[in-house]
């Protein structure tokens, strides 16, 4: 549940509240600094992402795309969930997976540029790594570190690309194929489970 507060009730909910702060919209590549923003959580609020990247609210897929980007913009993960966060407010969320998905990668140069379904354009590399975890029927699960704690779950045709990109080596564990970027290496799985 939202709090009314005068900018959410004259503006229109979380919206007006996002607008009051000053976040910046969808297309402006800046984001907005909420690791420093610390506002009183203000409870839950009934939005909910699922496993396909779809965002809910009140149950209902929110189908403004513009809406979505700007709500991804101020999206927290705290040690207690993840929330939507303002200079005035903090508001949790619920997510099913992860956040965001990535949902194209390109090679440039020794670099892998992963695009997500919010708009975010992240280079692999030291402090945006890609992570294979064990899915619930033991099938490869792929994610990508966005930025503070935020991850996007790799799209299956984008898991594909990667492996196909990806390259055998030899460690003191055994054969582990996994792909370069940006200097770092990363471990897909085992050569013909990937």
């Amino acid at each position: 549940m939202i709090r009314d507060t005068p900018a959410a009730t004259e503006a229109g909910g979380l919206a007006g509240v996002l607008a009051a702060a000053g976040v910046t919209p969808a297309g402006s590549r800046g984001l907005p600094p909420v690791h420093l923003w610390h506002p009183a959580h203000c409870g839950d609020i009934d939005i909910r992402i699922a496993r396909d990247g779809t965002w809910f609210h009140n149950g209902s897929p929110i189908g403004r795309a513009p809406l979505v980007r700007l709500f991804s913009t101020v999206l927290r993960k705290d040690p207690d969930g993840y929330h939507l966060v303002t200079p005035a407010e903090k508001l949790r969320i619920r997510v099913d997976d992860a956040p965001f998905l990535a949902t194209r990668v390109d090679r440039l140069g020794t670099t892998l540029r992963f695009l997500t379904n919010v708009g975010d354009e992240v280079d692999a590399g030291p402090d945006y790594f890609i992570t294979v975890e064990a899915g619930a029927a033991g099938e490869p699960a792929p994610y990508l570190h966005v930025r503070r704690g935020l991850m996007a779950r790799l799209t299956r045709p984008v898991f594909y690309e990667l492996v196909d990109m990806a390259e055998t080596r030899t460690t003191p564990l055994g054969d582990v194929l996994g792909v370069e970027s940006d200097g770092a290496w990363f471990a897909l799985g085992a050569p013909g489970a990937a």
